[in-house]
């Protein structure tokens, strides 16, 4: 169940909703993206990435063969994709679910498979593709803040 529904045309308003994510985000937030393979989750990711500072010369790619890549930014940014992983014993046994409580945004491309781990006070979003351009996203606000957070953005 998603507590909102947002669409994204284009790039620039895919950009400006990650760069509004990356202002919000706090040291030991989850950012967990689910759906479909090509919905823009590593696109969004990439976009977060800018708006922490993350340098250029570190180019953000989809971790789908190492799991996780971690960036520096005005605060770190642990980007995993969990893609590849059974399930939630596969997250534990390889110790993933530490970086979720770490002084860094954690994002986690098919964060669905960590199951019990993920934290409740997450940010879900799941994306689906619409069109070429556009993406449905659905936004799961999770038992934290976050919709305080973003409630200036969700009203627009």
């Amino acid at each position: 169940m998603s507590d909102y529904v947002l669409y994204l045309h284009d790039l620039q308003e895919t950009s400006r909703f990650a760069r509004t994510l990356a202002k919000i985000s706090k040291p030991g937030d989850v950012i967990c993206l689910d759906g479909d393979l090509g919905a823009g989750k590593t696109a969004l990711t990439q976009q977060i990435a800018k708006g922490l500072d993350v340098p250029d010369s570190c180019y953000v790619t989809s971790p789908s063969f190492a799991i996780l890549q971690e960036y520096p930014g005005r605060i770190p940014l642990y980007h995993m994709d969990f893609y590849r992983l059974s399930d939630e014993t596969d997250v534990e046994d390889l110790g993933f679910e530490e970086f979720f409580y770490l002084s860094g945004l954690t994002v986690i491309e098919w964060s669905v498979r960590a199951g019990s781990l993920i934290p409740g006070s997450r940010l879900l979003l799941k994306m689906t593709i619409e069109d070429d351009l556009t993406r449905r996203v659905e936004i799961d606000f999770g038992n934290g803040d976050w919709q305080e957070r973003l409630e200036s953005y969700c009203k627009k």
